[in-house]
């Protein structure tokens, strides 16, 4: 009846040990996650605003394009209207 004592207290005590050992890894793993989910909202964040930086930037390319052609519309238009007048 003593062995069994031992038995059942060792295996109780080893259970403890395994489940608290397991316990540990589960605390770092989550601990990880969550180390992790802030890394991501971080590389999100990032990415948004590279991708605002790029639209602003291609935004104001395009209105320089608009503004040159429409210079060069105005001066085509002028040379046209001078060789007009010089014929």
């Amino acid at each position: 009846m003593e062995n069994i004592n031992i038995i059942a207290t060792l295996f109780g005590t080893l259970i403890t040990l395994l489940l608290s050992i397991v316990a540990y890894f589960i605390k770092q793993l989550h601990t990880d996650f969550k180390s992790m989910e802030k890394d991501l909202v971080e590389v999100k964040t990032m990415a948004l605003i590279i991708k605002t930086e790029f639209k602003s930037g291609n935004d104001l390319l395009n209105q320089k394009v608009e503004y040159l052609e429409k210079r060069v519309q105005i001066i085509e238009l002028t040379i046209l209207k001078s060789q007009d007048y010089e014929k």
